[in-house]
């Protein structure tokens, strides 16, 4: 040991020249690290989505049900002005289980007027509405006099992409992205969440396309094996609202052999 090693009491002596020099080296170099740290942690990290989930914050929600080609709500923001409401149940399980408790007491539902109390989920201009109780349902009023009309067709049109489940992409889990989302992805259109292409359009700005089959009808076991594999579709484009709706033939899915961007 060095003869002028400094050792001092903190109570009786001051700190020693030697001593103090250390301490200021070691907070500097750990301000420098800290900041370095700080920057690269934030430069590696992916960019925060446009995404929302009222979690524990119910909303009650007026507008016409309909359901082609799965359950929505139509409500009315001002005159000529609505927005359709895409109709989810509680965890990796559709709206069905709790739509069909109302059906059977008051029957069919289509172009009559709903309350629903439930969580709103916003993503990128769409709408999402979480329903966990069949209580919190209610007819508002009669049958519409002005029916829904069904998806006005657009053409033929082939996009590449990547299939999703809206409710955990959209906003539910915020990244909902990673492998372990891939699976998750597919307990929820499994269990009657409804599948949905994310495709980049010519602005690299994403789109969203509720797929269907040919005959403009659900489907949900069908298109598990493709969740999350980048791949290219062929089908009849038409609107509904602010969704755009693909009505696809499954076994015409091209794989495109790419890693996934999202899961």
């Amino acid at each position: 040991m060095k003869k002028n090693d400094e050792f001092y009491i903190g109570y009786v002596d001051e700190v020693g020249t030697e001593t103090k020099t250390t301490l200021k080296r070691f907070v500097l170099y750990s301000l420098i690290t800290l900041v370095v740290v700080g920057f690269l942690f934030s430069f590696f990290q992916e960019t925060a989505v446009n995404s929302s989930f009222d979690f524990n914050e119910p909303t009650k929600v007026s507008g016409i049900y309909h359901e082609t080609p799965y359950p929505m709500l139509r409500v009315q923001l001002a005159d000529d002005i609505y927005k359709d409401i895409l109709l989810l149940g509680f965890g990796k399980f559709g709206p069905n289980q709790y739509l069909n408790a109302i059906k059977s007491e008051n029957g069919s539902l289509v172009n009559k007027a709903l309350t629903i109390e439930g969580q709103l989920i916003y993503y990128n201009g769409q709408t999402l509405l979480e329903i966990d109780d069949s209580q919190k349902i209610t007819l508002s009023g009669s049958v519409n006099r002005n029916e829904i009309k069904k998806p006005s067709s657009i053409g033929q049109i082939e996009l590449e992409g990547e299939i999703v489940d809206p409710k955990c992409y959209f906003g539910v889990m915020k990244p909902g992205f990673g492998k372990i989302h891939r699976s998750c992805a597919a307990l929820c259109i499994s269990g009657g969440i409804p599948p949905v292409l994310v495709a980049t359009n010519e602005q690299e700005t994403d789109d969203y396309f509720l797929l269907t089959n040919l005959k403009g009808e659900p489907i949900h076991q069908d298109i598990l094996p493709f969740i999350g594999q980048p791949a290219k579709l062929l089908g009849e484009l038409s609107e509904l609202g602010d969704w755009k709706v693909l009505k696809i033939d499954v076994d015409r899915i091209e794989k495109l052999g790419k890693a996934s961007s999202i899961y």
